[in-house]
């Protein structure tokens, strides 16, 4: 997507002469065009067969053509743990100059934590609208928009911002939700639920749908959220993957966000432990893992002789003390669908016997979500995972019972959560990624009453507030954060409020020396790094060593490096960069408040 066309400019005009010179006539090129990107950057997103498409790429002016790729979507304690009070000293009319912009499933305007009492008229800045049927916007969503490109629309999608899957409205009320006393899930985590900044404007954007999210349909929220007068962009979504910068809408969109001074706070995903998996890492995203808070949910699982195991559940079931007998996943296996014992083992949806589940509590081999077993008519599951330390159970008897869930205050926290998607960087590899973590395990917040509270999607419960984990829930934490610095710096730019929020965690590092000098290619030096802070019980001490060959640093240690170009402004933190070999056989490496640096 190029630069918005400056001048007397008609973006739509221009698209369709350009689809005119290609499809041949006025009518097709109509048919064809299903956005017209003009108000924030310049392009259009129109369906296209491949010879088309492959005419359009050899087009003078066209930078790039890429597929409507289909994306994925990625409270009462976690905004105190973080150290943000309730009244902070940036007060709500600042906080109500501040705009945030969320690109999700939509939002539930009549939920408690978007009432509007208090709040006055919108900035004057504001330019955006209410769209749809059955939504009304007030001073509190002053915002709602939404898009399908596809025109795939579920048989319960009603063509509305309303939120129906309920992860938008469970972002937004953790960046900006209003404060709620007496929230909980069926008594767990009561207490107020607030965002991080309650008196702050939210403008959602539905671009995820039950059959999901598109990418043409993320570049018109961008556009038009830039055009609307947004301060921080939120989006929860991302790809499975990775594609290169000009082919990624998220990376599109949020580089004009970027240029018209609004950051865009994005989740890094959910296909962690494993290197390489971040995503929406594009160098001008804030990219935000998922860490734990100092509270968790446990439950015990009591077995026949009595003994007990706790493990991490959030579970409002009461079963009153009844044993129920417990199976094996891979006892069970669903042999008419094609399972056998090592697939049945993880409970996978549809791998398992319903005849020999029904009324039982299963043993699963693996974290699972719990379809497999609803699907099979499964009344419980413990799930044990080898792999990870977030779940860990082991049985030897056939009879259990799973007690109602309770809180427990976790003294490791905070640490990032193994389904927290890692770096490196796939594509810039001189770039660490993600930026910064924040709370992404069982998160408070708010929920549409007429949406299922767990995955049965016949769960008839009515809830205002639910409990869920994912780096979707981490994102809104941040962008909360960048809207209170925000509001307390409207002059800040992007580049600014990201650099504040990087580093500014409660904790220091020291580097020993504080100065390494190179004077021959391939010289090895030593350093040790130290980390200390409040929520850290012992203090790590890491040794490391930098070599400096042909012209590259080699960082064989988890050591934040920043680089500072000659005739720039701009840091950003990386594990390794490359280099161009220095012009002088003098080089140094040296550290200033914690961070090491490369200087050239």
């Amino acid at each position: 997507m190029g630069d918005k066309i400056q001048g007397d400019f008609s973006a739509a005009s221009s698209h369709h002469s350009m689809l005119v010179s290609v499809l041949g006539s006025a009518s097709t090129a109509k048919d064809s065009l299903l956005y017209s990107y003009g108000k924030s950057f310049n392009g259009f997103a129109a369906k296209l067969t491949d010879e088309e498409v492959e005419k359009f790429s050899e087009m003078e002016g066209v930078i790039s053509v890429l597929a409507n790729h289909r994306l994925n979507l990625h409270t009462t304690r976690s905004w105190d743990f973080m150290g943000f009070p309730s009244k902070g000293k940036v007060g709500s009319p600042q906080e109500g100059d501040v705009i945030i912009g969320l690109l999700d499933t939509g939002i539930w305007p009549e939920s408690d934590s978007f009432n509007d009492e208090g709040l006055g008229s919108p900035p004057s800045k504001w330019k955006g609208k209410c769209q749809g049927a059955n939504f009304t916007c007030n001073n509190k969503i002053i915002e709602a928009h939404y898009y399908n490109s596809e025109g795939d629309h579920d048989i319960t999608d009603i063509k509305s911002p309303r939120d129906f899957e309920d992860h938008g409205t469970h972002t937004s009320s953790t960046a900006a939700g209003w404060e709620v006393d007496g929230a909980s899930y069926f008594g767990l985590a009561e207490g107020t639920a607030r965002g991080g900044v309650p008196g702050a404007r939210i403008a959602m954007y539905k671009v995820y749908w039950l059959s999901g999210c598109y990418s043409a349909d993320i570049l018109a929220a961008f556009d038009d959220a830039i055009a609307d007068g947004v301060d921080i962009i939120s989006v929860s979504i991302g790809f499975d993957g990775f594609s290169p910068y000009f082919e990624d809408p998220l990376a599109i969109g949020s580089f004009h966000a970027m240029k018209n001074g609004i950051l865009t706070s994005a989740s890094a995903g959910n296909s962690g432990p494993f290197p390489f998996s971040v995503a929406n890492h594009a160098p001008w995203i804030l990219t935000v893992a998922a860490s734990t808070i100092d509270r968790k949910f446990v439950a015990q699982v009591v077995l026949g002789n009595g003994q007990a195991f706790t493990g991490l559940f959030v579970n409002s079931f009461n079963l009153n003390g009844t044993s129920i007998p417990l199976i094996w996943g891979g006892d069970a296996a669903n042999d008419s669908a094609g399972a056998d014992s090592d697939i049945s083992r993880g409970c996978f949806y549809g791998a398992l016997n319903s005849y020999k589940v029904q009324g039982k509590i299963v043993f699963c081999e693996g974290a699972v979500n719990g379809a497999g077993i609803l699907l099979a008519n499964g009344v419980g599951t413990i799930m044990a995972d080898s792999s990870f330390t977030d779940f860990a159970f082991s049985f030897p008897f056939l009879i259990a019972t799973i007690l109602v869930g309770e809180t427990w205050k976790d003294v490791m926290a905070p640490y990032v959560v193994s389904f927290s998607s890692k770096g490196p960087n796939p594509i810039a590899l001189d770039i660490l990624k993600p930026d910064v973590t924040a709370p992404g395990v069982d998160i408070l917040a708010a929920w549409s009453p007429v949406a299922p509270p767990s995955v049965d999607q016949d769960d008839t419960r009515s809830v205002k507030f639910n409990i869920i984990s994912k780096t979707s829930m981490s994102c809104p934490h941040t962008s909360g954060a960048a809207a209170y610095v925000k509001a307390a710096h409207p002059n800040w730019s992007p580049a600014a409020i990201k650099s504040a929020l990087m580093t500014t965690a409660s904790i220091n590092v020291t580097v020993v020396p504080s100065v390494l000098s190179f004077s021959v290619i391939g010289e090895k030096k030593l350093f040790s790094v130290q980390v200390y802070g409040p929520k850290i019980a012992q203090q790590p001490i890491i040794s490391g060593a930098i070599i400096w060959k042909y012209g590259h640093y080699v960082v064989r240690s988890p050591l934040v490096v920043y680089n500072i170009l000659p005739g720039t402004q701009y840091e950003y933190p990386s594990f390794s960069m490359s280099q161009k070999k220095p012009d002088s056989i003098g080089s140094s490496m040296h550290h200033k408040n914690g961070i090491v640096k490369h200087k050239y």
